[in-house]
């Protein structure tokens, strides 16, 4: 079982923050994106586009029950909550939805593929939101603001976790 799964929209920090709780805590972070780029041979947004986002998840499904399988804090893709056999595995989990304002994404997002946000990176931003929310809320424990630095961030992350770790 993992100490800790990152759900939440794309470009919140997922991936930094799991890497920063990681160390800190001294256990292996885990990334689905990068498991699957390392599984398919290419970037986790290209196999996206050129598969369709069905395939990819199908895909994703599969690294994550490997991901969760260790002792790992696992950084998720943002739309690993569309499918319901994702949504139960997490909901298993201590599983944390980081969440930002969209403004704050999207600067983060300013340089990153992210072939879902299309042209319109706002407006698909809010479409996503909309779909995914009830979702991260699901499958979550824990809310945690992800505005501030990262190690604002973590500190708030490792703080919320402390209240319901056993």
């Amino acid at each position: 079982m993992a100490r800790l799964v990152l759900v939440g929209l794309p470009g919140v920090g997922k991936s930094s923050v799991a890497r920063a709780v990681g160390a800190r805590w001294g256990c292996e972070s885990l990334d689905t994106d990068e498991l699957i780029e390392s599984n398919v041979g290419e970037p986790a947004a290209s196999y996206l586009r050129r598969e369709g986002e069905s395939t990819f998840r199908t895909r994703e499904l599969e690294v994550l029950v490997l991901a969760v399988a260790r002792d790992a804090v696992v950084a998720t893709g943002g739309g690993v909550v569309c499918t319901r056999e994702a949504r139960e595995l997490l909901a298993g989990e201590v599983t944390l939805w980081l969440d930002s304002d969209d403004d704050v994404i999207l600067e983060r997002l300013d340089h990153l593929d992210r072939p879902l946000l299309g042209e319109r990176p706002a407006t698909a931003l809010t479409g996503l939101r909309a779909a995914r929310e009830g979702w991260y809320r699901e499958v979550s424990r824990l809310r945690v603001d992800a505005t501030g630095t990262l190690d604002d961030v973590v500190r708030r992350v490792v703080n919320e976790v402390a209240r319901v770790a056993p």
